[in-house]
């Protein structure tokens, strides 16, 4: 017998033991969550009757918690100062509770005797566990169940359910045998979608962004779907869809929407700090439902490098217009149009660009984008004085199945982007693209170490160095690219004259250890490559850097602070200090 004691609480406080009759730290530790007991004990509660409830309703608690695991035959005593806490009255007058015992004799644990559902829909997969000879645990009957009703939905019986529930304990052989039985209903077709609730957004656009498919077989990923297109217009603070519960002509189910607006206008702000690149102001103004179709307009404005230390301030302002689901359900229509201002250390640049474009949503990680662009530029540089006027053609594709994307700590993010550019009035064509890779993978207990790497490759291929507007140029050196060099100071000498590059290769290392709940502490090593060619050769060069972090959580991601030195390559300084929020990537 083992004795599990929790927290010995403050003066005048009761004690509180749970004990179980065999050692088990993992159910141990989950009927100690489970006991309200032990919660109230922890609170520091002091109301006998308070006490009472909690340790009245723990019996049910612990029960169906030894359920979950399997097991089936436990005897559970909860002992109030020794008395039995199930045989007090809710009113009695304990006074003051001094020590609550929590007894528990858990039994055998139970095996899957006999473990059948039936009838399955075709290439249903129910849980591996649900086996004869596998733990008899409730959550696994649970989630076979739901499969089975899942699959069954997933072909468009949209009704079934559990017809029948045959479950039985075989104490003697602590197996438990388990028969379920599904009644499919009827294959059911879409209906109306009607839409409650009022809402200043057209009904007409509602229904064409939420595109349920009226007469079209049912099928559970399309009401999903429209849930998603709906809350992706931003337009919307509350989606709901409800399906019928009864069904009409021709097993026609009806779809009922309910939505609650967004308030229209939204404003923010951000801040960063690098030590090199200096402060970086930034701002939006957004309006969710401009025109009354849920057409997002925002406008944005940054001011960076201020007290920069190699470079003038950079300012950009752009305004765009977004319409969703135009032409067609997945596909978002934007308008946008920009000025900025470049003060940089190798250039001087001052340019403005028009875009009409389209996003086309595939599924929630993968995204597809086209643009047309209009850009004029005015440049000054080692190279001289030069304007340059281009139609653009942007095509890029983004898969981002990241956990979360401002801390992630699983999954994978890929973007590649291709640009052929036409030179007008005597400007050179050409084209550039560029991929960004990422990957996360965590491990070890409860996932406190997570490694994270980065890949980026960029090339222009057409135009020569001096012939391509220098911000599409490749430089290295910052935050986004090789931590410990200052902000785009890695560069390329050609005919004697300090400029970007044709081609660039990134990699970038972390490996993320969290502390606690709060903190988390961060590893990194950065290198880089900039070529005087389109492709990787020996016309550039490699630098890296590296350095340490740290991490302090909060609701809108971890606020990052990092401290980076050079490794190989020339530098001015001799570290970099970074600030900002979310992680490097």
């Amino acid at each position: 017998m083992i004795v599990f004691v929790l927290l010995a609480g403050p003066v005048g406080a009761f004690e509180a033991d749970l004990r179980l009759d065999r050692e088990n730290k993992g159910l141990q530790s989950e009927l100690a969550s489970a006991s309200l007991v032990l919660a109230a004990k922890r609170e520091g509660a002091s109301s006998a009757q308070d006490i009472l409830a909690a340790a009245q309703a723990d019996y049910a608690r612990l029960v169906s918690a030894l359920y979950e695991r399997g097991y089936y035959g436990p005897a559970v005593s909860i002992l109030i100062d020794g008395r039995e806490a199930a045989n007090i009255p809710p009113l009695a007058n304990l006074g003051r509770v001094s020590r609550i015992d929590l007894v528990v004799k858990t039994g055998s644990a139970f095996q899957l005797g006999k473990a059948e559902i039936a009838p399955l829909a075709p290439q249903t997969e129910i849980p591996e566990g649900f086996r004869t000879g596998q733990p008899a645990e409730l959550a696994v009957i649970r989630d076979t169940a739901q499969a089975g009703i899942e699959g069954w939905r997933a072909v468009g019986f949209a009704k079934a359910q559990i017809s029948r529930e045959n479950v039985v304990a075989d104490h003697p052989r602590s197996q438990l045998n388990v028969e379920l039985g599904i009644a499919t209903g009827p294959r059911v077709s879409f209906g109306t979608l009607n839409v409650t609730g009022e809402s200043k957004v057209r009904l007409n656009r509602i229904r064409k962004i939420a595109a349920v498919p009226s007469g079209e077989v049912f099928d559970p990923v399309a009401l999903e779907r429209a849930a998603t297109r709906l809350r992706r217009t931003g337009s919307f603070s509350s989606v709901t869809l409800r399906e019928a519960d009864a069904l009409g002509p021709n097993n026609a189910m009806d779809v009922e929407l309910a939505v609650v607006d967004a308030k229209p206008r939204r404003f923010g702000f951000g801040a960063e700090l690098h030590s090199s690149e200096g402060i970086s102001l930034s701002g939006f103004w957004l309006h969710r439902n401009l025109l009354g179709g849920a057409e997002r307009f925002r406008i944005d404005a940054e001011v960076a490098g201020l007290a920069s230390e190699n470079n003038g301030v950079d300012y950009s302002l752009s305004a765009s217009l977004t319409r969703p689901s135009t032409f067609h359900k997945d596909v978002d229509l934007k308008f946008v149009a920009e000025i900025e201002q470049l003060d940089e250390p190798l250039y001087f640049l001052r340019d403005a660009s028009i875009e009409a474009g389209l996003s086309r949503y595939y599924s929630e990680t993968l995204t597809g984008d086209a643009a047309l662009i209009y850009r004029y530029s005015d440049v000054e540089d080692d190279l001289g004085a030069r304007t340059f006027s281009h139609l653009m053609l942007r095509f890029g594709a983004t898969w981002d199945g990241r956990n979360d994307r401002l801390n992630p700590t699983d999954g994978t993010y890929l973007r590649a982007e291709a640009m052929p550019y036409l030179g007008l009035s005597d400007t050179a064509s050409g084209a550039r693209g560029y991929v960004d890779m990422r990957t996360y993978r965590s491990f070890g207990a409860s996932e406190k170490i997570t490694l994270a790497g980065r890949f980026q490759f960029g090339t222009i291929v057409g135009s020569s160095i001096s012939e391509t507007p220098p911000d599409l140029l490749f430089l290295s050196g910052g935050s986004g690219t090789v931590r410990g060099h200052s902000y785009q100071s890695q560069s390329i000498t050609t005919g004697g004259v300090e400029t970007g590059g044709l081609s660039f290769v990134g990699l970038a290392g972390e490996v993320r250890m969290k502390i606690n709940e709060t903190f988390g502490a961060v590893g990194f090593y950065d290198i880089g490559y900039i070529g005087a060619n389109s492709t990787p050769d020996s016309s550039g060069g490699w630098h890296s850097g590296a350095g340490i972090g740290l991490r302090y959580q909060t609701g809108i991601g971890p606020i990052r602070l990092d401290l980076a030195v050079p490794v190989t390559g020339e530098s001015d300084n001799s570290f970099e200090v970074y600030v900002g929020i979310g992680q490097a990537f």
